[in-house]
């Protein structure tokens, strides 16, 4: 898809809140038998940052609380790359009807969030697509980085080459592998119409889209505009609520538990039914962590230098409609590290909670 066509689509107006009535919702077809497209639940390993999982310990969770996947989003969970530990962990796994996703991060060296810990990008995508096979995960999930990777030199364009070249320097090593390259628009380093001019510059064969709503807000998109221009590209999803607000320099956002923030997860759930069926939604909860889009600051757009006003018309008007909310804190003389761990893990399992009982989610009850 092209910008014009992009734009054609965000043309369409603000869908991605539940102030807008879901009929509304551009000329979507609802479901008539939602059960036949039964979407798998899953937990991203962030949602419990504060608790470090391990793998194994990740997949217990899942286990326990009846999820149908777990996603990583990159290799640190993991113990050890022996592939005898890697296939105990598929054993587990298979054996309790989980599947793994994995990813790798950030495979831009170019990006300040690169870690060479595994060597150059091109050592990382390698021994991502070896993990991925043992596993049996239909995606390797890879990423440029973050918001700040807009205003390094050159922006975000050399980036967006560079990656394209690691990932068709791939092309026979993953099709090998069964396996397919999930990108991801992540912490605002990526809008969904550069998502889309990479996987096209890439090739849809081997490329798709790891596409997070709750990211989306963070490069002033509104959400489900972007979710219907990646449409049929999506291939891995995660997910979490939001609220925006208005600020004296733009706008502040605060990711949520699902079902207690603006998003409408009804448009969500139906849409990756008809156009994604059977790719998952990792639950990825973030809450605590206001952030900041600082848009009436002339330097902000120094990171976004070919965005039009128009194209984040649809996105002022969800922050018009917003409220501030406020951050949980541990009570005076607690400790700090158990409340994070307890609270993420009750942001986690109320938004599970809620895409079951709202919308079936999930294969398992």
């Amino acid at each position: 898809m092209n910008r014009r066509e992009f734009s054609k689509i965000s043309a369409l107006g603000a869908l991605a809140f539940q102030t807008f009535p879901v009929g509304a919702v551009a000329n979507l077809e609802i479901l008539k038998n939602t059960d036949s497209l039964q979407i798998p639940l899953g937990i991203g390993n962030h949602s419990l940052r504060a608790m470090r999982p391990n793998a194994q310990e990740l997949i217990d969770f899942a286990i326990n609380n009846k999820l149908d996947s777990v996603q990583f989003n990159t290799l640190q969970p993991f113990e050890n790359l022996d592939e005898n530990y890697l296939t105990s962990l598929k054993k587990l796994a298979k054996s309790n009807d989980v599947s793994i996703y994995v990813g790798v991060g950030s495979i831009s060296e170019k990006s300040v969030s690169f870690s060479d810990k595994y060597g150059d990008a091109r050592s990382l995508v390698a021994e991502g697509i070896r993990v991925a096979k043992v596993l049996e995960s239909p995606v390797l999930g890879v990423r440029i980085g973050v918001l700040d990777d807009r205003y390094s030199p050159g922006g975000i364009k050399p980036k967006m080459d560079e990656v394209s070249a690691i990932m068709k320097a791939f092309k026979g090593p993953i099709s090998d592998a069964g396996v397919k390259f999930a990108f991801e628009n992540h912490a605002g380093d990526m809008r969904s119409e550069e998502l889309l001019e990479l996987i096209d510059q890439t090739g849809s064969e081997i490329c798709g889209a790891f596409y997070d709503p709750g990211n989306a807000i963070y490069a002033m998109e509104d959400p489900m505009l972007a979710m219907k221009a990646l449409g049929e590209h999506i291939i891995c999803s995660q997910a979490r609520d939001v609220v925006i607000w208005p600020t004296n320099e733009g706008a502040t956002f605060q990711w949520t538990a699902l079902g207690e923030g603006m998003m409408d997860f009804r448009f969500y759930t139906e849409f990756l039914s008809l156009n994604c069926p059977g790719v998952p939604i990792h639950i990825e909860t973030i809450s605590n962590s206001p952030r900041t889009i600082p848009y009436l600051r002339d330097d902000y757009w120094k990171g976004f230098p070919d965005l039009k006003a128009t194209d984040i018309i649809d996105f002022l008007k969800l922050v018009r409609v917003g409220h501030p909310v406020e951050v949980a804190i541990a009570p005076p003389g607690a400790d700090k590290k158990a409340f994070e761990m307890e609270d993420q893990k009750n942001e986690f399992l109320k938004s599970i909670k809620y895409l079951r009982e709202e919308f079936g989610v999930g294969n398992k009850k």
